[in-house]
């Protein structure tokens, strides 16, 4: 199977507050780091690339943040400006207000229409090879399918003429499995868990494109066996409570819980991740990133995060 780092052209998808948009920077600087010429595309609003990359926002027109990775953000009327001069040799001067509006109209009464300009425009740079590797911090699990979904939308409906031919080379892509690939970011609990593998059965029947890897976030330690355990139980109990709490200077209770505690958590999670890896198909693959107790994130905590990827992936 192609590994992660060799395919050109990466969704990457989750629930809303998993960690996609880290994980989506995190996978780019990786790429970047190992001399890949990178493009990172945020389509999602409520992304946060530049602060990731502690840059300044990025635009339409991809501009370098990192050595070797350039960044941009979606826009579609800037995408169908450079689609009507790049696809339909249309020279376009100035705004294209008018047009936009009737485009508006015509993307709300043909559905896919929007989602073919932004696949459209990373598809694009797959083809003429301006970079190695696209990587998208794309829509939310619940939005995705459809942004997927929408180049063989268009083929079922136009069977001959211009529209048809460019959505033929865009399938070319998205279906080769060699190229294209959709990573799912989730956390080790029930939503994320859920939803990830409801997202794995549309995507399969769904769309052309291949779940290739999903990346689960937020993993917490084993920081205690079943041996350590018993000790808690052990020391809980009322004999030894009561010695233990005579020779220390404080109540050792809440420490006792919080062990405790933090072995429920990590039982609790492990459940899902079974039930997560039974559902997925055998060729995904399930990379594992640890809970990182930061405040605040930033170029620190990106790369910190793209060392862990590359650890999952035995570079």
């Amino acid at each position: 199977m192609t590994g992660l780092l060799d395919l050109e052209l990466v969704f990457v998808t989750g629930k809303g507050g998993v960690g996609k948009t880290t994980v989506a920077t995190a996978l780019a600087v990786l790429a970047a780091q190992h001399h890949r010429r990178v493009l990172l595309c945020e389509v999602d609003a409520k992304g946060d690339v530049a602060g990731y990359t502690e840059t300044s926002p990025a635009g339409f027109e991809p501009a370098e943040v990192l050595p070797g990775l350039s960044a941009m953000s979606m826009d579609t009327e800037a995408s169908l400006r450079e689609y009507l001069k790049l696809q339909l040799r249309i020279p376009v001067v100035g705004r294209i207000g008018p047009l936009a509006k009737a485009f508006d109209f015509v993307a709300t009464a043909a559905p896919g229409v929007r989602e073919i300009l932004t696949v459209g425009k990373f598809c694009y740079e797959v083809r003429e090879r301006h970079y190695d590797m696209v990587v998208v911090d794309a829509p939310a699990t619940g939005h995705v399918v459809g942004q997927l979904a929408a180049p063989q939308g268009i083929n079922d409906l136009v069977k001959v003429g211009l529209i048809r031919s460019q959505t033929d080379w865009m399938l070319d892509i998205l279906s080769d499995p060699e190229r294209t690939g959709l990573v799912a970011v989730c956390t080790p609990e029930e939503m994320p868990v859920n939803e990830t593998i409801e997202l794995a059965a549309r995507v399969r029947d769904e769309t052309t494109v291949r779940l290739d890897t999903v990346v689960v976030n937020r993993v917490l330690p084993e920081l205690f066996g079943r041996s350590e355990e018993a000790v808690f139980e052990a020391l809980s109990l009322p004999g030894p409570a009561g010695a233990l709490a005579s020779a220390l200077p404080g109540d050792p209770t809440p420490v006792l819980d919080a062990a405790r505690l933090a072995v429920t958590l990590r039982r609790t999670r492990a459940t899902h991740l079974d039930r997560l890896r039974e559902a997925l198909d055998d060729s995904v693959d399930m990379l594992y990133l640890p809970y990182l107790f930061t405040r605040s994130h930033g170029l620190r905590t990106t790369r910190q995060v793209a060392a862990s990827l590359g650890e999952e992936l035995g570079l």
